[in-house]
């Protein structure tokens, strides 16, 4: 795959930014305990200084099996790899002004024992250093979106008053492990292409069950959106980007009910768009990372296979079956012959279409998954275009 930089597109960006959004600057850090504002820990008042490249020149142009189930009428609605460097032209951006701050979205039904809940009302967050407005540096927050050690995300804003799209990365890991801090250079790569970044941690399996994963990350774009003010975010202009297990993240809360305020796309990276899928191709094959994956969804669903009393919580996780009208439009990309196979992206794709909602497919040559696909050549530069084009769109 491959794209070019077009004289309308680079005259696009010189519309939309302004010198603040153009270029980034480090900053010192400083460290507080975290702040615990009405029994809430709102923040964690760490920021740390921002290194490497600090400039952008350009945008890039716009440019089965399956196991017998019973589908569930309810709308509630990995895997290896974690992302690394990611190359490709810069994309300047900026969000409309008139953007309201967004309430949460964390609400749901009860399925197979679990419930999502609905986040309870946080303070505003507070950090203990000031950066110099001036300097008009990229400066990275950390702040506790929940109570739990896993509720944090690394938020990377500029310290100016320009209102700026989103972009929220989740971490890959077979549910069961990985972190952040290994999403630092993806981070990186679009807080310089002149995003607001929300790089975000959640429950693993081992700390709870399905639905816990999606509601982490239902509160923590919720928690954003209402402290939108603090980071320039325009919280009616965002796009979520998951790999692999982050991936499932990413698309079940791109199929959530009717769509979550603000939302204008989804990106999966060898996304598991359906357990069922993996625990249907990990059995009987000699293919060690699918009897993984199996392994993994099993232990995603609380221990329990996709029988009897266990159907219903399998069900939630299939994001296939909760497609509906004015769900996100998406882009899932996939290695030909990776271990999380184009089926998972096909099937979304099948079940999205007959409601109109747009869903691209891409597949490259080879085995390549999750991080290492990303880094293929032009794998990252033909994402970052799909997302310009989404928050441009979008913006006013």
């Amino acid at each position: 795959m491959r794209t070019g930089v077009t004289a309308g597109a680079l005259a696009l960006a010189a519309v939309m930014l302004g010198p603040a959004v153009m270029h980034t600057t480090a900053h010192a850090h400083a460290t507080a305990a975290p702040a615990r504002l009405d029994g809430v820990t709102a923040a964690t008042g760490t920021r740390t200084p921002v290194t490497g490249p600090t400039s952008s020149t350009g945008m890039v142009s716009a440019t089965r099996s399956t196991v017998t189930q019973a589908r569930s009428d309810a709308r509630d609605v990995g895997d290896v790899g974690d992302a690394g460097t990611a190359g490709g032209a810069g994309i300047g951006s900026r969000g409309g002004t008139g953007g309201e701050t967004g309430r949460g979205t964390g609400g749901g039904a009860r399925t197979g024992g679990a419930a999502e809940r609905t986040p309870a009302p946080t303070p505003t967050p507070t950090a203990t250093a000031t950066p110099d407005p001036s300097s008009q540096g990229t400066v990275v927050d950390t702040v506790s979106y929940g109570s739990h050690p896993r509720q944090r995300m690394d938020v990377w804003y500029q310290s100016d008053e320009i209102k700026r799209p989103a972009v929220f990365l989740i971490h890959g890991g077979w549910w069961s492990s990985g972190d952040k801090k290994y999403m630092t250079e993806i981070s990186r790569s679009y807080a310089e292409q002149g995003y607001v970044v929300f790089n975000l941690n959640y429950r693993l399996s081992g700390d709870a069950s399905w639905p816990a994963q999606r509601t982490d990350t239902l509160d923590a774009i919720a928690t954003a959106r209402r402290h939108a003010a603090l980071w320039s975010f325009d919280p009616n202009n965002y796009v979520i980007i998951g790999f692999s297990a982050g991936g499932h993240l990413a698309t079940a809360a791109g199929t959530y009910k009717s769509r979550l305020r603000g939302l204008r796309g989804v990106v999966g990276i060898s996304p598991v768009v359906s357990p069922l899928t993996a625990y249907t191709e990990g059995a009987d094959t000699f293919d060690l990372n699918k009897r993984k994956l199996r392994q993994a969804a099993i232990k995603l669903a609380g221990g329990c296979e996709p029988t009897g009393r266990c159907a219903k919580i399998w069900s939630s996780m299939e994001v296939p079956w909760h497609a509906s009208r004015g769900d996100a439009p998406m882009l899932v990309v996939h290695s030909e012959d990776e271990f999380v196979s184009p089926e998972h992206g096909n099937q979304l794709k099948d079940h999205l279409r007959p409601f109109g909602v747009s869903v691209t497919v891409l597949t490259e040559p080879g085995i390549e998954h999750s991080a290492p696909l990303y880094r293929l050549p032009g794998v990252a530069e033909q994402t970052q275009e799909w997302v310009a084009q989404k928050l441009l769109a979008s913006g006013s």
